[in-house]
């Protein structure tokens, strides 16, 4: 029986065209081949599995072959393609910084430089994983990476640049390896199946594709494996039960049930789940790529931006018909929030059943809105043109008289005047009470509704409208009747004990009077009197606003009492600083021996501690 040989190594590609998903660098190497315009150094750097390491062993064997085609391609056939692809070449080296990165590695690295090639025009080094290499390693590289002889040519392969000294990237051509498309991915698969005499599913290739996650050689393993499994018989159900991968049914069932606002049915649908094995959390991560692909399928411009097969594009854009952008978006918020709260919550599956339900009834509360929206619309359009206009009230005007079978005449009339500043009332501001009609010879009667005999209600606004000219008139009323410092033409001398007498006089007038904090500003601390200046000291803003207050009511009094109107009161901030009380019982104890020193020594004396 034969070798098996994996697929990543028996399909790794041998030409720049065969190199899957980086045309812009297989292009741009062709194009420097051609016109002979090689550098001394190049640096392939970029993720796992995309060809970093396959299109270094490319150009090294296309530099040296002695026959490169017109579109810059090695021959294959002539002795330096055949000795690179029997590994046996003297004139590439490879070199594996990860087992070899020490500065000794490195220095037999450099004399076997100085060395020309046997064979072939350049000679080439190839250092795989080239982050590896020690920060001695890399100092003892820099020279001769800088300056190398004419035929040496190093390719240097990482799959993280930025642990390569900037002086190591200075010196080398880089070239940045993208994550390999699913589509492109999925091609490639394909033709390997074909190759290989394997039936597949386009299903069942993508879902390998994008399970890779950009990286072509983990995209092979893969496959390798499912082949194996399915006995050549690669099936969409193969593919998920082998890579335990959630079906895309379960979550295109669950948003037709989110959508119809079948609770029940979700509920369900999220039972069989975790009873096939899948975890709440990465149900919850799979369900808000589901919304997030059904909201790329919404917009043709967009639709390139969905990476799977036709049949499983065909059922996104069905259901993506069916369900609306705003429940699709509000779901996808529930999904990201429950995603972000399911690590830390006690009760993971509560937690993602909870926003399951939340979704379902998305649909009521969004038609709720539109419902209230429209009516909101409507009223609007009709308000203008159903306005009833009032005229000015007369005792003479009254509505056209109608004789009922009762034999009672009705009359309309305002139940109220309306305020002159709102001409206009409203239909939904008027509502129909019983008026009290009247007889021929105008004594009030009640009227009857019963029977074949009705009467016309009195129209009134059931919201008393405010008249703005009264309120107006009341601001401006409140403000002239504002309180005013007394004046007079006495300026008499005031001696401090005739004017504390009065003050303190006038704190015990207004604490009789119950205005305490006004009372304690003028109490806690003496005033001082400076010629007609009253100074009183203020701990903080509060007293000084208090004290604003209440400063005309103070002078008013004092002004008369003195018989000095030139006096005024000002008050003056200062910083106190009190003592922090004691909270502990060994600081109750040091205040209490800062008081009676003999404390401590009766501790002492008979050994007490402290509790």
């Amino acid at each position: 029986m034969d070798n098996f040989i994996v697929s990543a190594r028996k399909y790794r590609p041998v030409t720049f065209d065969s190199v899957v998903g980086q045309q812009h660098i297989t292009g741009t190497l062709k194009n420097a081949i051609h016109n002979q315009q090689l550098a001394q150094a190049f640096l392939f750097c970029g993720p796992r599995g995309v060809g970093k390491t396959t299109c270094a062993r490319i150009l090294a064997k296309t530099i040296n072959c002695e026959n490169i085609s017109e579109n810059a391609e090695a021959c294959g056939e002539c002795d330096s393609c055949k000795a690179f692809q029997n590994g046996n070449s003297f004139s590439i080296h490879e070199l594996d910084a990860a087992s070899n990165n020490s500065v000794e590695d490195i220095r037999s690295l450099i004399e076997q430089v100085r060395i020309p090639p046997q064979t072939g025009k350049y000679k080439i080094y190839i250092i795989d994983e080239v982050h590896m290499l020690s920060q001695q390693a890399f100092n003892a590289f820099l020279k001769t990476l800088e300056e190398p002889p004419s035929y040496a040519i190093f390719i240097l392969a990482t799959t993280e640049k930025h642990k390569i000294l900037p002086t190591i990237l200075s010196r080398c051509q880089i070239f940045d390896f993208n994550r390999i498309k699913v589509e492109d991915m999925a091609n490639h698969l394909a033709n390997i199946a074909n190759k290989e005499e394997v039936s597949f599913e386009a299903d069942g290739l993508h879902v390998i594709a994008q399970k890779a996650d950009g990286g072509l050689r983990d995209a092979l393993s893969m496959f390798d494996q499912i082949v194996s499994f399915s006995n050549k018989n690669l099936t969409y159900k193969a593919v998920i039960d082998n890579l335990n991968i959630l079906d895309y049914d379960y979550y295109f069932q669950l948003l037709d049930a989110v959508n119809s606002e079948n609770s029940a049915q979700v509920l369900l649908l999220f039972d069989q789940i975790l009873n096939k094995g899948f975890d709440g959390g990465h149900f919850i991560s799979g369900l808000s790529s589901h919304i997030r692909n059904l909201l790329v399928t919404k917009d043709p411009s967009t639709l390139k931006l969905l990476e799977t097969s036709e049949n499983v594009k065909k059922r996104y854009l069905e259901q993506s018909q069916q369900i609306s952008s705003g429940l699709m978006l509000s779901a996808l918020n529930i999904a990201n929030q429950c995603e972000v709260n399911y690590r830390v919550s006690k009760n993971q599956r509560l937690q993602v059943e909870l926003a399951l339900l939340k979704m379902c009834h998305l649909s009521s509360a969004i038609q709720m809105a539109n419902n209230g929206s429209l009516a909101n619309a409507d009223l609007k359009k009709k308000l203008p043109d159903s306005g009833v206009k009032q005229a000015a009230p007369s005792p003479k005007t009254t509505a056209t008289s109608t004789e009922f079978n009762a034999g009672v005449t009705g009359q309309i009339k305002p139940s109220a005047p309306v305020p002159s500043p709102f001409k206009e009332v409203t239909p939904s501001s008027i509502t129909t009470v019983p008026p009290e009609s009247t007889t021929k010879t105008g004594a009030p009667q009640s009227t009857s509704t019963t029977g074949t005999g009705r009467s016309w209600g009195a129209i009134k606004p059931s919201v008393v409208v405010p008249d703005l000219k009264k309120i107006l008139t009341a601001d401006k009323k409140s403000e002239e009747e504002e309180e005013e410092l007394v004046q007079g033409n006495d300026f008499f001398e005031v001696t401090t004990n005739a004017f504390l007498s009065q003050w303190n006089g006038f704190a015990e007038r207004i604490k009789a009077e119950n205005r305490i904090t006004l009372y304690t500003i003028m109490t806690s601390n003496t005033p001082t009197l400076e010629g007609t200046k009253i100074r009183i000291e203020l701990e903080n803003m509060v007293m000084m606003d208090e004290l604003q207050k209440g400063k005309i009511d103070i002078l008013n009094y004092l002004r008369p009492a003195l018989r000095n109107f030139a006096l005024d009161v000002e008050g003056v901030m200062v910083e106190t600083t009190r003592e922090r009380k004691p909270y502990t019982s060994q600081e109750k104890y040091q205040a209490m021996v800062a008081k009676n020193p003999a404390l401590d020594q009766l501790r002492k004396t008979f050994d007490l501690g402290l509790s």
